[in-house]
């Protein structure tokens, strides 16, 4: 075994090997973390033994994690979601708590044990289920919703869960004279400090951030944190329940989220190192022992959150599809059931024998969490026979909103950017069909007569009802790469030639995008630079035209199917007729078209003021072709000139005609 010292470097060496690996695997690190604790436990390789120091250190990630929740605690939001938080939340907790702790304490164990596991069942990992939900686009969905109020009343019952083990864990025949010490105390401390932190924690944090140094600001926010947990542990409580109340105090601060990043590293690197500390806790001879009763843990665990949030949901009126989503993907155990578990292992309240067994469950159904997610949609799709006619009733819908439209644009995502390029669209006398998956949005597009559809574009069979085979071309106005690249597939599957522009953060997936089929690819931080700039030299006297001369030859070299665009007459002359600007047109070849196995030069198109710009063949774009380029059946002609002039190029193209 290995020092102190020794053992934190180890750990972070392995940690970061472990979350490079598990990132581009698309996984949790958290499932990471517990492996690692696994392998270098005394159960693994026996590298490491966890010691008082390391456990102390870690316990500080929970504390960090607490103050995070209560930096997100709102109670307006909360009132708002009330049915929900209160009402999906509240019964799941006791129910499934409730059943588990039943069947325990059936088995004939004792009532403390049964208490610790069914609140340690009863719990759904935060990280797991909102990261992958936040993945699929899903957080707006109706399950994400429902998922999101859940997790949220979990992550409350914490702290009062917290309390009562704290009690139970002392406490022989007195019981409820403990735990009405304990509440009495806490009631004491939190309005203590809700009395006077209210009134004294914004006037000095204006005096902190008045001196403008970072570090005498996130040294506050240490001393605030740490103050408030040394407070609440010397009252007899636990260290969270202080973090807890400094991050809802500083919730009512303007400084709430510069203060959610500054604390986000520490918390994330030690609630990692928790993790590590409760992975070496795993014995794994006993787990082996056990290997049925393991078994058990991880069917009760998720069979019970199943059964008992989808009949919740459908009591509060959900549907059936939705009810079954939310339960999937709420199934696995949380971050904050290991916490509680760890806490009933210190305080005596869980025995080995169940302590190893359920351990070992909770970091299986953790493993299974993200397929469960995954595979959700399939999952309803066979076992609910009312989700295939809502799915067939919403393309109905889709199919008929864009019946009859032609030469439309399907927009892909309807927020802020979408709704911004619908106004251009309208004003441009352009027909759209936008696909969205905020229900409160469509439903207030939908009421002001908008073409929205609730809808996940990435879905092939939404596209198809979206009237892509009859669109003139598709924007996608979220930046997500990872769905992006789906759309472009099963874009580039129906209509290969079909013109698709990509909204992106910045240039890093560019050419993923671009080989994915992406006919442009237009970066936020790349117009936002362009903006600034340009906004920067008229405000210093470079003269207006100058500056839409350098920003227009950025554009340039940038865009490649805008790429010589604005040059020529129309820089001499900015009120040309339109029939006289400079536009765009693809022509698709078909066999038997008459630039078919002829060269560029061959058309001799320069006689109609015409270029070529750009020839897409299958999933490969040449931008500004050579002449001797040979064209082929299929490819995708992109012609730059006058109206007048791209008429007569597409009339040579196809037909020959001089």
């Amino acid at each position: 075994m290995i020092g102190s010292l020794g053992l934190i470097v180890l750990l972070l060496a392995a940690a970061v090997l472990v979350v490079m690996v598990f990132r581009s695997l698309h996984l949790p690190a958290l499932i990471g973390y517990l492996l690692l604790g696994v392998l270098v436990g005394p159960s693994g390789f026996a590298l490491a033994a966890a010691n008082r120091e390391i456990n102390y250190l870690a316990e500080f990630g929970v504390v960090f994690l607490m103050f995070t929740i209560g930096l997100e605690f709102s109670l307006p939001r909360l009132v708002q979601m009330r049915r929900t938080v209160l009402g999906l939340g509240g019964l799941q907790v006791l129910l499934c708590g409730g059943l588990v702790a039943g069947a325990v304490a059936y088995w004939g164990y004792d009532w403390r044990a049964a208490f610790a596991m069914g609140a340690i069942t009863a719990m759904s990992s935060t990280a797991i289920t909102m990261r992958m939900l936040a993945e699929r686009r899903e957080l707006e969905a109706p399950h994400g919703r429902q998922a999101f109020g859940v997790l949220l009343f979990q992550d409350l019952a914490v702290v009062p869960l917290l309390i009562a083990m704290n009690a139970f864990g002392g406490a022989d025949g007195e019981i409820g004279m403990v735990l009405a010490l304990a509440l009495l105390k806490a009631a004491l401390v939190l309005a203590l400090i809700l009395i006077l932190g209210q009134r004294l924690m914004r006037g000095w944090f204006h005096r902190i951030a008045a001196r403008r140094s970072n570090e005498l600001f996130m040294l506050n926010v240490l001393l605030v944190t740490l103050g408030l947990s040394w407070i609440t542990e010397i009252a007899g409580l636990s260290l969270a329940l202080g973090a807890f109340l400094a991050g809802v105090l500083i919730s009512e601060t303007e400084y709430r989220h510069q203060v959610e990043e500054d604390i986000k590293p520490f918390r994330d690197v030690l609630l990692g190192l928790f993790f590590v500390t409760v992975g070496m806790q795993l014995d794994l001879a006993v787990v082996a022992d056990r290997a049925p009763l393991v078994l058990v843990f991880l069917v009760v665990q998720l069979g019970v959150k199943v059964a008992v949030i989808t009949a919740l949901a459908r009591i509060l009126r959900e549907s059936a599809g939705t009810a079954l989503r939310t339960a999937l993907v709420l199934a696995q155990a949380g971050e904050f059931g290991l916490v509680l578990a760890t806490l009933a292992v210190d305080v005596k309240m869980l025995p080995n024998d169940l302590a190893q067994p359920l351990l070992a469950s909770m970091l299986l159904s953790m493993m299974l969490g993200p397929i469960l997610i995954h595979t959700s949609g399939r999952i309803v799709m066979r076992l609910v026979s009312s989700e295939w006619m809502a799915q067939s009733l919403a393309l109905h819908q889709l199919a008929v909103r864009s019946f009859g439209t032609t030469r439309h644009v399907v927009l892909c995502g309807y927020g802020r950017t979408g709704q911004s390029i619908a106004r251009i669209l309208e004003r441009a006398g352009v027909q759209y069909i936008a696909l969205d998956l905020d229900p409160d949005r469509v439903r207030e597009a939908e009421a002001a007569g908008e073409p929205v559809v609730y809808g996940d574009a990435s879905r092939r069979e939404l596209m198809v009802a979206a009237g892509l085979n009859r669109a003139s071309a598709v924007v996608i106005t979220y930046a997500d790469p990872a769905s992006s690249l789906g759309i472009l597939a099963h874009v580039r599957e129906l209509r290969p030639n079909i013109p698709v522009i990509v909204r992106t953060i910045d240039d890093a997936h560019l050419d993923r995008l671009t080989a994915g089929g992406a006919t442009e690819v237009v970066p936020d931080t790349f117009e936002s630079s362009l903006m600034l700039a340009s906004h920067a030299l008229v405000l210093i006297g470079v003269p207006l035209r100058n500056v839409l001369h350098q920003v227009r030859a950025v554009r340039d070299s940038r865009y490649s199917l805008l790429r010589g665009f604005y040059h020529g007459q129309s820089d001499a002359n900015e009120l040309l007729d339109e029939e006289q600007q400079p536009r765009l047109h693809s022509v698709v070849l078909e066999s038997g078209s008459f630039a078919v196995g002829r060269s560029i030069a061959d058309l001799d198109l320069d006689r109609f003021r015409v270029s070529v710009a750009a020839v897409r063949r299958g999933m490969q774009r040449m931008v500004s072709p050579e002449p001797t380029t040979v064209l082929e059946t299929a490819d995708a002609v992109v012609l730059m000139g006058d109206a007048e002039g791209v008429s007569a190029a597409e009339l040579r193209l196809l037909q020959g005609a001089e």
